[in-house]
């Protein structure tokens, strides 16, 4: 037997990777982030609110503040324009009088904004640890390893890579640089219909439940048509010959808080409130994109609400803090606006831009201080582009 007492410490050095998930070590580049530097005022403070109003006024219209529908209320009072994150950098870029763009989003948004945006504007993100976990699914340095991968499977050149909007800008570039094109959840239809008539196969990444949901529910394959390429493993974790049958390549990733509705979730609404309509984000599971009544985009269900008759009864399938935002702005037309799962859930990343960030960042560019900025590299920004504006051709 092994004398454990005597054993010498396995010499074992951690990953870059590993350092990150712990909290230490920093890459700017990272949808992890690092942390912010200077002092953040105390979240108890009582002026927090008037602070803000008084930086934001100081700044005029050299600053302009987008809220992406996912952030905390205290937040999203003092955005000029709210959407999802795409409708938000395409604002920023017609707003070329804003030195400032500041974006209370998510890292891979504020890339965006900064892709969209001219050179003499700025974008900052509050705080740089607000990342998304989806977009984390999904390094620069695996997606050329799938392509190597699919290259020795033979089937690279008939393969079309579509990148989901909520991705790095590294992977925007990526997919531009190989003739495709970005989605959002509102026309990735469109999308993967432009991308078959350049080529025979889909890449799509990062998000596998979107990819999915839109070549089965609206495109009619079947699910036997996609493949999960899973980036943790040997090959992906496919053969050469599934990736060959294969019409749609799936990423092996998924949004953190979509991800975790069940079918479950929807049978239980159903049986606690009778007649009650289940709407859902198409980056939720397929079996319980099935279930739902309505499917859509996050503007989509913003809309679908707008619309409902007084008295109707819906169960949301998204992020909490705009269900919750959707319930009371309704309540008053007496629509029963529930949460689709019991287990509260908040997105992580989104809820790290609260109050006391966002008045460090104003009231530090009222003193001329840039902070936070969000800058992509003139090379990954010329081909991430080059992706966005195949995406804004589409028909």
């Amino acid at each position: 037997m092994r004398d454990v007492t005597t054993a010498q410490p396995l010499d074992v050095q951690p990953t870059p990777l590993a350092l990150l998930l712990l909290g230490r070590e920093a890459d700017p580049k990272s949808e992890r982030g690092v942390e912010c530097p200077g002092d953040l005022p105390s979240p108890s403070d009582p002026d927090l609110v008037e602070r803000a109003r008084a930086a934001k006024e100081k700044l005029g219209e050299k600053v302009f503040v987008l809220g992406h529908h996912y952030q905390r209320d205290e937040v999203i009072q003092f955005a000029d324009v709210t959407g999802d994150s795409f409708k938000l950098a395409r604002d920023a870029a017609a707003r070329p009088e804003a030195e400032y763009i500041v974006f209370c989003g998510v890292h891979f948004m504020a890339e965006s904004a900064d892709i969209l945006t001219s050179d003499d504007q700025r974008v900052v993100l509050p705080d740089l640890a607000a990342g998304c976990s989806m977009a984390d699914m999904a390094t620069a340095e695996q997606v050329a390893e799938c392509w190597d991968v699919l290259a020795e499977a033979g089937v690279a050149e008939a393969t079309v890579p579509v990148a989901y909007m909520n991705s790095s800008a590294d992977i925007k570039a990526f997919t531009g640089k190989h003739g495709g094109t970005i989605c959002t959840s509102s026309n990735a239809k469109r999308a993967l219909d432009w991308a078959f008539e350049q080529g025979e196969k889909v890449l799509f990444l990062p998000d596998q439940h979107l990819g999915r949901n839109t070549a089965v529910r609206d495109m009619g394959m079947s699910l036997e048509d996609c493949v999960v390429y899973n980036p943790h493993k040997p090959g992906g974790g496919v053969t050469p010959e599934q990736l060959r049958a294969a019409k749609m390549i799936l990423w092996r990733g998924h949004c953190s808080v979509h991800g975790r509705f069940s079918l479950e979730s929807v049978e239980d609404v159903r049986a606690r409130i009778p007649g009650v309509n289940v709407l859902v984000h198409p980056e939720c599971r397929h079996e319980v994109v099935a279930a739902a009544d309505h499917v859509g985009s996050t503007e989509y269900i913003i809309k679908a609400l707008e619309a409902a008759p007084a008295g109707s009864k819906w169960a949301i399938g998204t992020e909490l803090n705009l269900v919750r935002r959707l319930a009371n702005r309704f309540a008053a037309e007496d629509k029963e606006i529930v949460f689709l799962d019991k287990t509260v859930c908040f997105c992580s990343t989104m809820n790290r831009i609260d109050l006391p960030h966002l008045v460090w960042t104003l009231e530090s560019l009222a003193e001329g201080k840039l902070v936070n900025r969000i800058e992509v590299d003139r090379e990954t920004e010329s081909f991430a582009k080059l992706a966005l504006e195949r995406m804004l051709a589409l028909p």
